[in-house]
């Protein structure tokens, strides 16, 4: 069977209790995450067979790290086991006006410290058909950098599709390159791009100057920079854009766009309300994309069940979007009640 890899960094994730600030009580809940980690769990919940390549040291906390993700179905067989530690990530959860904060504790981890000719592409890819990566893992390190590149350069040259979720972490671009000087080179491996408008901008360096009246302001300042980014990107076919209106941090206006050879297509949108957690949204968004793109002939469909997915995520507490395709396609159909089904 066909495989889809997602491939960086699975950490652990430790958050302050409901909505507390740091340290207000001693605790922490401690999970595992991570933008590609999350990709893999959820193409395996859509039924489909996900592995994920990373690299975790040979210990107790790195074992599991791997069991959670077996957990789901995710085949763990092309994980690295090198290195001394698990990168970490602490999240404060926000609320109404009081923006959620993450601090990163990732430099020195093992997928840190791995670097090109760590991994043997031609038997991870010998039976893939989609490779998945993010801008996150080349922010890491020069290593990581240099993996990544290479990564998608064996995927490409073996004809596997390439996704890449352009996520730019300011906090994290630290070894003295920029952003755009790493990206701008590996995105032209790339055949599907996603995407914020910040992570356009700030990853790649392409913005848009569009003036028009208000009300018109959004959707022809999407088509704008989504046609730019494949004039820019020219072996890019689909480039997908996440629209969030961040009104406050418990209440979300949620859409998306996508733009191919055939023009630009605008998703329905969803207002969220009483957020329970947004943080693996934009992760959510990608995988399930991906299914979408492989899933139907249709790629307004493949958008909107995109769009469907990550609105769920935001119900759902963790990392992973826990949720099913059938569920997905209930709320695409326009089932959006909440109603309890007994």
């Amino acid at each position: 069977m066909a495989q889809y890899l997602s491939f960086g960094e699975i950490m652990l994730r430790l958050k302050t209790p409901g909505h507390e600030r740091f340290f207000q009580s001693p605790s922490f809940e401690a999970t595992f995450g991570g933008g590609e980690a999350n990709v893999a769990v959820a193409l395996s919940n859509y039924g489909v067979e996900a592995a994920f390549i990373s690299a975790l040291p040979n210990n107790d906390i790195g074992e599991a790290a791997i069991r959670e993700l077996r957990r789901f179905g995710v085949n763990t067989t092309m994980i690295r086991r090198s290195g001394e530690r698990v990168g970490i990530y602490y999240l404060e959860a926000g609320a109404n006006q009081r923006p959620s904060k993450v601090v990163y504790d990732r430099a020195g981890s093992s997928i840190c410290e791995c670097g090109p000719g760590d991994f043997d592409w031609d038997t991870i890819f010998k039976n893939a058909e989609w490779f998945h990566i993010t801008g996150i893992t080349p922010a890491l390190s020069q290593s990581a950098a240099d993996l990544s590149l290479e990564s998608v350069k064996a995927a490409h040259e073996r004809g596997v599709t390439v996704s890449c979720d352009f996520n730019f972490r300011g906090k994290l671009w630290k070894y003295g390159k920029s952003a755009p000087e790493v990206m701008t080179e590996l995105v032209k491996y790339v055949d599907v791009g996603i995407a914020n408008e910040e992570d356009c901008q700030k990853s790649l360096g392409i913005t848009t100057d569009v003036h028009v009246e208000s009300g018109e302001l959004d959707t022809k300042k999407y088509e704008a920079l989504s046609e730019k980014v494949l004039e820019t990107f020219p072996n890019m076919s689909v480039i997908a854009i996440t629209l969030r209106e961040s009104r406050s941090a418990d209440t979300n206006g949620w859409s998306a766009c996508l733009r191919d050879e055939k023009g630009f297509r605008l998703s329905r949108q969803y207002e969220i309300t009483d957020i329970i957690d947004r943080v693996g949204g934009g992760d959510s968004f990608a995988s399930a994309l991906i299914y979408g793109l492989n899933a139907y002939g249709d790629r307004q469909q493949s958008l909107e069940f995109a769009v469907a997915a990550s609105c769920l995520k935001h119900s759902i507490l963790g990392d992973f979007n826990r949720v099913s395709v059938a569920e997905v396609e209930k709320l695409m159909g326009g089932d959006g009640s909440g109603r309890v089904q007994r």
